[in-house]
């Protein structure tokens, strides 16, 4: 059994001070998004979208957002996931500059680093602080844990096509995403109104990759927020699903 890889997952998700822009964000630090994943009628596990505080990245301040997934015990017999995402996206929300994953699922274990080298036009993909490999990179390029906050900004609307530039360090394309009508759904957090997200999976790898009809569907709110509710996955192992249980507004702490 393979949970949805945090690359699919995500596709599958207004900050102020220093990271002030003309439009306010859907988000901000603090925002933590809490979901509930079931395999069919089974829990298998939970994870989590947040917003952090804002952090400098090599002179340049970012958002930092971050996504962790983690089965529960039955899962972990079948299939253990331990995965953390972490992305870092300029002020203006116009391309990532650094992105992490630790990547514990399964047999697979990875810790990840791909480094946003603008100047080079290079991506640089590193795997336990080793430089596995370099890509040339478009002068706008986000991170795959960024577009799932890049689509929640600016107008969602049925019939309505997206295209989200994204780099994973080993691959760069252009993913399309198609907004299907809206509809009303009911998940553990309440009642919502949203557009259904379906992503192309053609240039997708892993499990998406070994089933010739696997799907990718993420349910955003229509309110101004534009929150992921909901994510549902076909793969060749079956049928994965995500719903929001819980929405929170963590204050920072004082320092």
């Amino acid at each position: 059994m393979k949970i949805l890889s945090v690359s699919g997952f995500v596709l599958l998700a207004s900050v102020s001070l220093s990271l002030a822009r003309q439009v306010p964000l859907p988000f901000a630090p603090g925002e933590t998004l809490s979901y509930k994943i079931k395999w069919g009628i089974f829990s298998v596990g939970s994870a989590v979208l947040e917003v952090g505080q804002p952090e400098e990245v090599n002179g340049t301040m970012c958002h930092k957002l971050s996504l962790t997934v983690r089965t529960n015990g039955f899962a972990d017999a079948f299939y253990k996931v331990r995965t953390r995402a972490e992305s870092y996206v300029d002020a203006n929300f116009t391309r990532s500059f650094l992105y992490k994953k630790r990547q514990q699922e399964g047999k697979t274990d990875r810790d990840v680093e791909v480094r946003f080298d603008y100047s080079r036009k290079l991506a640089l993909y590193f795997n336990h602080g080793k430089l596995e490999r370099e890509i040339p990179l478009k002068s706008s390029t986000f991170d795959p844990l960024a577009i799932a906050y890049l689509f929640r900004m600016g107008e969602v609307k049925s019939g309505q096509k997206k295209i989200l530039p994204t780099c994973d360090g080993r691959l760069v394309q252009d993913v399309e995403v198609t907004v299907k009508p809206k509809e009303k759904l009911r998940v553990p957090a309440g009642k919502y109104e949203a557009f259904e997200a379906s992503p192309s999976l053609k240039n997708l790898r892993g499990v998406f990759k070994k089933s010739p009809k696997g799907m990718l569907r993420v349910w955003y709110s229509s309110d101004a927020r534009r929150i992921p509710v909901k994510m549902s996955s076909k793969v060749v192992v079956g049928s994965f699903t995500a719903r929001l249980d819980k929405i929170e507004n963590k204050k920072p702490a004082p320092e």
